[in-house]
């Protein structure tokens, strides 16, 4: 391992709706929509204080019963998105992965009293290798995916963060890779309730994240659906869920709004934890 001078940040990130960034908009939609976005996704490595030497990445698109690490050298890619052009299907993203991380996260996570298995199949899904097409374009660092755990319980998966805290002195950049709205119902519609309970949602995370002390800031996240919009933004809770493991992973360092925006009329935005 090379020397590591720095602690890096975990980082909760938004991931777009399927492969927006590499399409032109579809129909009726601003043609600009994921423009903020993706500046925010192209400047995230420069932002970091070193580089990285490997990534762990949480993505909203991979559940399983048991915390799962992806262990196998090699990635295949997951194409999980539906309807779109047929060039999006022929994205490549070469990255490899890392056995050696994969054996130490799981070492935290028992350290932890936490069980976990390990998986040498499945590849890269879209919420990993989309955004880090931008981010990390040269597709050079080795990348170990873990799973959500099923149930998506909040304070389960703030104690994966903590457990897993230590990689940041490691020279790991922990990624949770997720939307801060996916509500894909109301998404695409103009009801002003919507944009309220999204608008009102993110001011939340706005305060409890980025302002709060760690402690209150843990217990505002295990109760996050009580948050003003909070069900509203998120019916379901799986493209939230990585920012539990990215707080949790947080510890004691202050948490800062890295970028907040609006698609489609709806807030999103980026968490940096450090």
């Amino acid at each position: 391992m090379p020397p590591v001078p720095a602690r890096l940040p975990s980082v909760y990130l938004p991931h777009g709706g399927g492969p927006c960034f590499f399409m032109d908009p579809m129909p009726g939609l601003p043609p600009h929509a994921w423009d903020s976005m993706a500046r925010y996704l192209r400047g995230l490595a420069a932002g970091l204080p070193q580089r990285p030497w490997q990534i762990l990445v949480i993505s909203a698109h991979w559940e399983t019963a048991v915390p799962t690490v992806g262990a196998s050298p090699r990635h295949t890619l997951l194409y999980d998105y539906y309807g779109f052009p047929e060039h999006t299907y022929r994205l490549q993203y070469p990255a490899g992965g890392s056995p050696q991380l994969a054996q130490r996260v799981r070492d935290l996570l028992r350290d932890a009293g936490i069980s976990s298995v390990a998986d040498m199949q499945r590849g890269l899904d879209h919420g990993v290798f989309i955004p880090f097409m931008l981010a990390f374009p040269d597709a050079d660092l080795p990348i170990v995916p873990l799973s959500l755990q099923a149930g998506l319980d909040a304070r389960s998966h703030l104690a994966i963060g903590r457990a897993l805290a230590p990689l940041r002195d490691e020279g790991v950049l922990i990624v949770g890779s997720g939307m801060s709205y996916h509500n894909l119902g109301s998404f695409f519609g103009a009801d002003p309730r919507d944009q309220m309970a999204a608008r009102q949602f993110h001011d939340w995370l706005d305060q409890q994240v980025a302002h709060a002390a760690p402690q209150q800031r843990a217990q505002a996240l295990e109760s996050w659906q009580k948050a003003p919009g909070a069900l509203a933004c998120h019916p379901r809770a799986e493209h939230l869920l990585p920012l539990m493991v990215v707080a949790g992973a947080g510890a004691d360092d202050p948490g800062r709004l890295a970028y907040r925006d609006q698609v489609l009329d709806k807030d999103v935005c980026a968490m940096h934890f450090g």
